[in-house]
């Protein structure tokens, strides 16, 4: 023993031990996941180790997701933060630099446990922004969850260390192995999501390893002596608030990255078929989009009403509120408009969904398998929405309850500006939450006597989870979702494919941009332990990495 104390007292001694600690925590994660064959976290295990705060942020996603009550929770996040703080006691002073005076034990685990705490309540808002990424399968969610991460992360690199992290500036050289740790993360996560789920032990003990450095070379750059820019300025509480205050511009960004808001008009409603077309045409619209009435330049095309159908059978206009019905009250709209357009035009049906107009047509699809419509045509369709759950407000007890509330004190914010009334709660979420099973395995699946195809914009790609994720053809273009629907060259695809021809091409760097993003995501909460779900009886893609699997022959 005494000449073990004396090995960690050498800074060689240290050295090897923070390197080892470091390494065998993700690989104990890594082991874990490989024997619960839980393919959708395999990106996740190299944060067990990772400088602050990135292992609070991968511990209060797992924690977001994985509690079924509000005491269970905050329980949870105590024990979780007090570990924390012992485990990032001890990485800081195993790398803290042999010229710098060390303080005491005492000193350091008191300031990591608290440290540990205000960690996560300051990271929690963007954890929940990251359940609601999970829930919709929407980009910016987890774009925006990321962003004040990275603007936090060299202040809390400072904070277990430093008392005095909270003021001032930090220095180029902590911003940069800050946001380099974000960089080793990422590219580990991405490479354990790409190999056989067994290789990632050994790989996450290598990625811990390359953490086990960068505890040295952070934590001497946290401590390095230097003039601190604007050191009596509370920089931290000002960059929260700030951060907060910007909740409410969110919905104003978000029009524009989620596009489909207000009018939308294709060029199918502009322009007439040409006609190598045998169909008659339904053109959805997207979350918040709204229809004037205005009839299209063909009348063998026609917009899908969110309200249904007028005396004479015409879709009605509608306003934004009416697309956040749930998807089986549209889907049925839907059913009762393809119909009368088959009736009146005696033509087959194809369908052009875009964002939840492509969820509309799809549960359409699953409901009414016999049908007129035989081409489907779904442009930035959510990929495996419904990843995660929170029960209705009025329910205290469930899966996610606490991320749930906190979404709608978040959405209270974004209110403030946003006239669209959204909320977390509306039926087209809950509808997404409730048949999650079915959208997790199936939207991008083909559906017998259909010609399907899926238009892709790049950022899906960040969207999709690793393993399968569509196996109907699809079309990837570099755009951001609701981008690709209105372009010319799109237009002309269309009209290719409603003729007959095949229209299918897959990018290179999709795949590369999928893996890229599983670091970040949350785990998805696996269906066979959820009630709701219990009646499901689709494969977990999270597990088997595929969908479209065969349903089991009885309810599980």
């Amino acid at each position: 023993m005494k000449l073990r104390e004396e090995w960690l007292r050498t800074p060689r001694g240290r050295f090897k031990a923070l390197v080892a600690l470091a390494a065998v925590l993700p690989a104990v994660e890594a082991t874990i996941i490989a024997v619960l064959g839980f393919q959708a976290v395999r990106g996740l295990s190299p944060q067990v180790s990772a400088v602050w705060p990135y292992g609070t942020f991968q511990e209060l996603r797992w924690l977001f997701v994985y509690h079924r009550t509000i005491p269970g929770f905050f329980i949870t996040l105590v024990g979780m933060s007090a570990l924390r703080g012992v485990l990032t006691t001890v990485l800081a002073n195993l790398a803290w630099p042999d010229d710098i005076p060390r303080p005491s034990w005492r000193w350091l685990l008191r300031r990591n446990i608290w440290i540990a705490i205000l960690t996560a309540v300051l990271l929690s808002p963007w954890v929940a922004l990251a359940m609601a990424f999970a829930t919709t399968g929407l980009s910016w969610y987890l774009i925006a969850s990321l962003l004040p991460l990275l603007l936090l992360a060299p202040f809390l690199l400072r904070a277990g260390v430093a008392a005095h992290w909270w003021r001032g500036l930090p220095r180029l050289e902590v911003v940069g192995w800050a946001w380099l740790n974000f960089i080793v993360l990422t590219i580990g996560g991405a490479v354990l999501s790409a190999v056989p789920i067994w290789w990632g032990v050994p790989l996450a003990a290598f990625w811990g390893a390359v953490n086990g450095l960068l505890w040295r070379k952070s934590v001497a750059a946290a401590l390095a002596p230097g003039r601190v820019r604007l050191r009596l300025v509370p920089v931290v509480p000002l960059l929260v608030a700030l951060i907060l205050l910007s909740f409410p511009a969110m919905p104003l960004a978000a029009e524009r990255v989620q596009g489909g808001r207000g009018g939308w008009r294709p060029p199918i409603m502009t322009e007439p078929l040409p006609d190598s077309v045998p169909y008659a045409v339904i053109a959805l619209g997207g979350h918040d989009s709204e229809y004037d009435g205005e009839p299209a330049a063909d009348p063998r095309v026609e917009r899908f009403s969110y309200l249904g159908l007028d005396e004479q059978n015409r879709p009605l206009p509608y306003t934004a509120v009416a697309t956040h019905r749930s998807l089986g009250d549209s889907a049925a709209l839907l059913a009762e408009q393809v119909e009368v357009l088959h009736e009146r035009t005696n033509r087959p049906i194809a369908l052009l969904g875009h964002s939840e107009g492509a969820m509309v047509a799809r549960t359409y699809l699953e409901r009414w398998p016999m049908t007129e419509v035989e081409a489907v045509l779904l442009f930035s369709p959510l990929v495996m929405p419904g990843r995660v759950y929170y029960p209705p407000a009025e329910i205290r007890r469930g899966w996610g309850v606490v991320a749930g509330w906190e979404l709608r004190a978040l959405q209270s914010l974004w209110n403030l500006t946003d006239t669209s009334e959204e909320e977390p709660d509306q039926d087209f979420i809950r509808s997404l939450l409730a048949d999650a099973p079915f959208y997790r395995n199936r939207t991008l699946c083909p559906v017998a006597g259909v010609r399907m195809v899926a238009f892709l914009p790049t950022v899906t790609a960040i969207e999709a989870p690793p393993g399968q994720y569509h196996r109907i053809p699809v079309y990837e273009l570099p755009a951001f979702h609701g981008e690709l629907v209105g372009r010319a060259d799109v237009a002309d695809l269309v009209l290719d494919f409603l003729s007959g021809d095949s229209v299918q091409r897959s990018e290179m760097q999709y795949e590369v941009l999928q893996r890229i993003g599983s670091a970040w995501q949350p785990p998805p909460l696996a269906l066979g332990i959820n009630p709701v779900w219990s009646a499901g009886r689709e494969a977990d893609p999270a597990f088997t990495g595929r969908i479209c699997e065969a349903r089991d022959a009885a309810p599980r």
